[in-house]
């Protein structure tokens, strides 16, 4: 057996995307090792949202080049930076043997067999008409030994917000049947899954039969599923028909990843988000009826072109307001072929140092609220989807409860079972407790040494 490292920068979708490398490559004995020390072929799945993610990805292809000197491993560049920038990739890094865009996951085989036969340099990204694309079907058995996975159900965006790259890297919308998403559900099941994630760009402007609501209602009646999240939103799609789905079905998680990008309503119009904080805040609150419990996280853009500081306290105060359970916030980088890239002297740069100063207030808000919103489980006892052991301590077991909150705890139930564990301590990130029962287990579990490699992620 050759052996095969695939890097995962970025999002759950690019995670998604490397499972289905894996599979296209077990076709030529490829299999998977979690070190690309020893690996015949070492694979980048690459995300171009931040500038931050193209600089960690050359940094790793640096360090990659010595892995082919000594053992000629292939390297390839996949993913939204290879489909972006693939004449800079070739022309920086002499050593990359092929780069493929995220429609060419399929063609693994043949663009290796290219380069091993021909011994040229291979590209492919030619984007595949939405009308032709075909999504990749997940093999249940990749994911045999895990308590939960994610489920592709679109790709693509439409929205063409002006920080944005996914437009360009990844093409228009494309929602995938939901027979397919219903049938890998149930496939899913059959070695031991028990909480699917369904995954796409905007997955709430789903337009594979049925509506988004009924996709998750239908996902959720699947035989052996449990729990059912998805990711990500946009705020304009926050339909009363998803909200009234919260309120029906409890095996949706109580967790809600909604990007508001900014507080203030001047920038959210450059960043060409159709949306102002108030009909935001108005949506959320219909949520928050529906599921008075559910978790709210977001995305949030610190020193967009024009942020003044009027602008920024706007979006501080929306995250006092709203006391998001989490957030992802980031300084702006300008992403080639964007709108705001292409407009940021006109609308004006706002210095580094002042981006990273807004950045630290906002987080230590953030983590101020964090603390206080896990604090109050402390005492409490909540169920928790077993996920394997604690990666910060392998004696306990971790799994996560319906908001989405991270749960370390001392215990022996067994990946798949659904324990309750009451709370004794709380940080910013996790809870901490002590098993206190656990579920009988269902007919179909696997033991824990049959778990599947962990995918390296950035």
């Amino acid at each position: 057996m050759k052996r095969v490292f695939i890097h995962t920068f970025g999002c759950q979708m690019n995670v998604n995307d490397t499972m289905r490398m894996s599979e296209a490559l077990s076709s030529m004995a490829y299999s998977p090792t979690p070190t690309a020390d020893n690996a015949d072929l070492i694979i980048l799945n690459t995300c171009s949202i931040r500038e931050k993610a193209e600089d960690k990805m050359l940094s790793a292809l640096g360090r990659y080049r010595q892995v082919k000197l000594q053992r000629g491993a292939l390297i390839g560049v996949g993913g939204c930076v290879a489909q972006q920038e693939k004449n800079r990739i070739l022309e920086r890094v002499p050593y990359v043997d092929f780069v493929f865009g995220p429609d060419a996951i399929q063609k693994l085989p043949e663009i290796i067999q290219r380069v091993e036969a021909d011994r040229v340099r291979v590209v492919e990204t030619a984007w595949v008409d939405s009308e032709s694309y075909v999504f990749p079907t997940a093999n249940p058995n990749t994911s045999r030994g895990k308590a939960t996975e994610f489920i592709t159900v679109m790709k693509g965006c439409d929205n063409v917000c002006s920080f944005c790259v996914v437009p360009h890297t990844r093409g228009r919308e494309v929602s995938r049947p939901f027979t397919e998403v219903l049938k890998e559900a149930a496939s899913l099941t059959t070695v031991g899954v028990r909480e699917v994630t369904l995954v796409g760009q905007n997955v709430n402007s789903y337009l594979g039969g049925i509506s988004f609501a009924q996709l998750l209602l239908r996902t959720a009646q699947v035989p052996g599923i449990e729990r059912v999240r998805f990711t990500t939103s946009h705020p304009h799609d926050l339909s009363d028909e998803l909200i009234e789905a919260f309120r029906i079905e409890p095996k949706i998680m109580s967790h809600f990843h909604l990007p508001v990008q900014a507080g203030s309503n001047d920038v959210l119009k450059r960043m060409r988000r159709d949306y102002t904080v108030v009909e935001y805040l108005e949506r959320l609150a219909k949520l928050r009826v529906a599921r008075p419990d559910i978790a709210v996280t977001t995305d949030i853009i610190v020193g967009f072109p024009g942020e003044s500081d009027e602008d920024f306290e706007k979006t501080f105060q929306l995250t006092e307001q709203v006391r998001y359970a989490g957030q992802f916030s980031f300084v702006y980088s300008p992403r080639p072929k964007t709108g705001a890239a292409m407009r940021e002297a006109e609308w004006g740069s706002v210095p580094h140092d002042v981006k990273i100063a807004r950045l630290e207030r906002l987080n230590a808000l953030q983590k101020r609220i964090s603390i206080e919103l896990n604090a109050a489980f402390v005492g409490q006892t909540v169920e928790v989807l077993v996920e394997g052991s604690s990666k910060t301590d392998a004696s306990r077991r971790f799994g996560r409860t319906g908001q989405n909150t991270t749960v370390n705890f001392d215990g022996d139930a067994p990946i798949g079972a659904l324990a309750k564990v009451q709370i004794g301590h709380a940080s910013a990130s996790a809870l901490g407790g002590k098993q206190v029962s656990v579920e009988s287990m269902p007919a179909i579990m696997v033991p824990e040494a049959e778990v599947a490699p962990e995918v390296c992620v950035a």
